[in-house]
């Protein structure tokens, strides 16, 4: 797989400036609803570009996988219905998908393959709660481990099986950081509970982590707490996660229907203050990697 640079990207690295990359499923309808998913976009964008760094958003065009898009492409993206996981990314070029949406999985194989080495997210996915008998673990673990990226998110998403996220990266030999942090957040709150195995204090420190690692097909995951004034009420999240859980069990939800109908119900009951706290976690996170990908450019010279 070669993705289409855009122009702006393909002159970045052909000038060894700094680029960012992001996912496309975080700024469609299937991430975020109108028209918080359009501010998410321009928040993003306006983060990576203000650390000095080129954004660079993937995605599947016309079958054709991209690596940066035009702004007059933005529309697209927004109005995209259909998720593009890296497995798909095949079958989306040999049948010509109008519009691909990459999630995570996507996004850091496409970055890896145009040789930008940082990647902004809002939120990992993980291995399932029941994944002993289900066998649910996200595909994005698996492109982390295999692509020399740094991904940057606010840990995983909170009704994931934490604990068993973060043995599985040690187990493929995944560094897990904890940006100026002790604890492994969990999307809409700053802590899990569970210790990080390493803090970072700063951009240089991730670099150096990056390409000094062992093994150099292996990614880094860069986990950045959500602000602190836009995170959620624990307590009551725990208690909204559990029902909603068990509601799916309830309704035979699995595998990629859990994430939209628990995050539905988060939004319903934190008032719609869930989305907010998506807008901030994914900007901080879309800042923090525009300081990591000037950080490895100071390396790269």
């Amino acid at each position: 797989m070669t993705p289409v640079l855009s122009h702006e990207v393909a002159e970045a690295l052909a000038q060894r400036r700094p680029v960012v990359a992001l996912e496309s499923t975080i700024f469609s309808h299937l991430g975020l609803p109108s028209p918080a998913n359009a501010q998410a976009l321009h928040q993003c964008l306006a983060a990576i570009r203000q650390a000095g760094c080129v954004p660079a958003v993937t995605a599947v065009i016309d079958g054709v996988v991209r690596l940066g898009i035009d702004e007059s492409e933005h529309q697209r993206i927004l109005g995209a219905a259909r998720k593009v996981a890296e497995r798909d990314i095949a079958v989306a070029v040999a049948q010509r998908w109008e519009f691909g949406a990459t999630t995570v999985s996507a996004a850091v194989a496409i970055a890896a393959s145009g040789g930008v080495s940082v990647f902004a997210t809002g939120g990992i996915g993980g291995v399932h709660r029941g994944s002993e008998i289900t066998g649910d673990i996200s595909a994005d673990l698996d492109a982390i481990a295999h692509y020399p990226v740094v991904t940057v998110s606010a840990g995983a998403k909170a009704f994931l099986d934490l604990p068993r996220t973060l043995e599985y990266f040690e187990t493929i030999g995944v560094p897990v950081l904890g940006w100026q942090h002790d604890w492994f957040p969990a999307f809409y709150t700053r802590s899990s509970g569970i210790k990080i195995p390493h803090r970072v204090e700063g951009a240089d420190e991730v670099a150096e982590i990056l390409v000094n690692r062992s093994r150099p097909n292996t990614g880094v995951l860069l986990t950045v707490p959500i602000p602190i004034e836009a995170e959620l009420d624990a307590t009551n999240l725990d208690h909204v996660l559990a029902q909603a859980l068990k509601d799916c069990d309830v309704a035979g939800i699995r595998g990629a229907g859990v994430t939209p109908f628990v995050l539905g119900r988060i939004g319903q009951a934190t008032d719609g203050k869930s989305v907010p706290a998506n807008l901030a976690l994914a900007q901080n996170n879309a800042h923090v990697a525009g300081l990591v990908a000037v950080a490895m450019c100071r390396l790269d010279h």
